[in-house]
């Protein structure tokens, strides 16, 4: 008996409209059958919010295309137990991001935090970003999602362990190569713009672009600098074992 190609499930940060999402589905599509489920705006550095406070609307926008007004973690959760709940999900793709999430980045991504729900609900994940301020070429970094997309499938991962997947801002002939990650350090510039409206009442802009990464042996920020694939195998127990060595040993 001929096996049926398996659903992928396809999500974001930057909107169901983005040009990232659509090169990674097409991408896909290659290997199953692929349904986009993602918000309908913009929602870069939503993390892994859960909207609880009202109700979400889903609408069908294409074929197997469905705009949530929620966050990707919403678009993923609502997908596999809501629209898609009768459908085996065999893996859940998130991106393609218009920019890098590398080291501290991953605690802010819409993008990793998709994928990490995709882990939380049992599904082999990837989130896939392009490390790229300016003009984006997503055709390099959506063939290379395919194949790692197709080992996944082949190998499955470790259990609650998500792939970090960035590509430098390069074409494909210029990219080095592939370097397996540990997550690494960024060091931000925070800042926060204060203005004032018409009527002058304050707002504020929260803002600060990353000034540089602590110097880090193997880590992801290493790599996309000196042009290689990063991929990053990201873990959900958070737990630092180490510490729970020595709070052991203080007196509670």
């Amino acid at each position: 008996m001929k096996k049926s190609p398996p659903n992928i499930l396809v999500c974001n940060d930057d909107g169901v409209r983005s040009e990232g999402i659509d090169a990674l589905a097409d991408a896909l599509r290659e290997l199953g059958t692929v349904y986009v489920v993602a918000p309908d705006r913009e929602q870069s550095a939503a993390s892994h919010a859960l909207t609880l406070s009202h109700p979400l609307r889903i609408e069908k926008i294409g074929n197997r295309v469905y705009a949530v007004d929620g966050t990707p973690t919403d678009c993923v959760n609502l997908a596999v137990n809501g629209i898609l709940r009768k459908k085996k999900i065999a893996l859940v793709a998130s991106g393609i991001n218009k920019g890098a999430n590398l080291g501290d980045d991953i605690t802010y991504s819409g993008t990793v935090s998709a994928a990490m729900e995709g882990t939380i609900l049992g599904i082999p994940s990837i989130a896939v970003s392009l490390a790229s301020r300016n003009h984006f070429r997503f055709d390099a970094a959506a063939e290379f999602a395919l194949q790692a997309a197709r080992k996944v499938l082949r190998h499955g991962l470790p259990k609650d362990t998500l792939l970090n997947i960035n590509f430098p801002d390069l074409p494909a002939e210029e990219v080095r190569g592939v370097r397996i990650t540990c997550q690494g350090k960024r060091i931000y510039e925070d800042s926060i713009v204060e203005k004032r409206d018409p009527r002058g009442r304050k707002y504020y802009w929260i803002g600060g672009d990353s000034l540089r990464s602590e110097e880090m042996p193997g880590s992801d920020l290493e790599a996309v600098e000196q042009n290689w694939i990063s991929v990053t195998p990201v873990h959900l127990d958070f737990t630092n074992y180490a510490s729970m060595r020595v709070l052991r040993r203080w007196k509670w």
